[in-house]
């Protein structure tokens, strides 16, 4: 009996990403923002009930769905170490490269030891289009089948960039919304989301961590 295998390819929805956004498979687009963290416990008791409805008004203010994403990651010392090691070979001075080894060794023995986890925090802004059969889009001449492919590249950028700009009006909300609550949000890019579902889908990997918002 033949055993069928298939690719891990077909078993995600991401068609492709473009401009920084994620083409579904589906039609749907969605944008990701990677959002700052608050220190709640060390507000005051006021201010955290000013952030907190703060936070409800712009929940109630949204007329779309958004999803809110924790990862938690083990922290990855070793482009750390390895950062540590090079400026420990550049010493010239004996007493300092003694020190930086022995620094070394204390943080390679806090983290076998300590379970430390790094969190970053996200939010999935989605878009659904409205689907369009082919002879809406070309009118008489899709339904003879005379529309060129040419033709139908320049109505798929047009819709592109119609339904885009649709997003980018829901993203917009969602940043003012957080940066009101005093949450810091920077929007990832092409490179950045791919390398985030690189990260979600081989977590075994030792790639960069995505850096913080500052």
């Amino acid at each position: 009996m033949a055993v069928t295998t298939n690719a891990t390819q077909e078993f995600v929805p991401i068609k492709e990403v473009r401009d920084g956004i994620v083409l579904l498979k589906d039609g749907g687009m969605r944008a990701i923002l990677l959002c700052s963290s608050l220190n709640f416990s060390l507000k005051a008791e006021d201010e955290r009930n000013a952030i907190l409805l703060q936070f409800q008004d712009f929940l109630n203010s949204l007329d779309f769905s958004i999803e809110i994403v924790v990862q938690s990651r083990k922290l990855d010392i070793r482009p750390y170490i390895a950062l540590l090691e090079e400026q420990g070979r550049a010493q010239t001075n004996n007493l300092m490269k003694i020190q930086v080894r022995e620094y070394i060794e204390f943080i390679k023995n806090f983290t076998e030891n300590t379970n430390i986890m790094t969190k970053n925090f996200f939010i999935v802004i989605p878009y659904s289009p409205a689907i369009i059969n082919a002879g809406q889009v070309g009118g008489i001449s899709a339904k003879l089948g005379l529309t060129t492919t040419r033709e139908k590249a320049s109505a798929a950028e047009a819709n592109f960039d119609e339904n885009r700009s649709q997003l980018e009006e829901r993203l917009s909300v969602v940043e003012q919304g957080l940066i009101r609550t005093g949450i810091r949000v920077a929007r990832l890019g092409t490179e950045e989301i791919i390398e985030l579902f690189y990260k979600a889908f081989n977590p075994g990997e030792t790639e960069k961590p995505i850096k913080a918002v500052k």
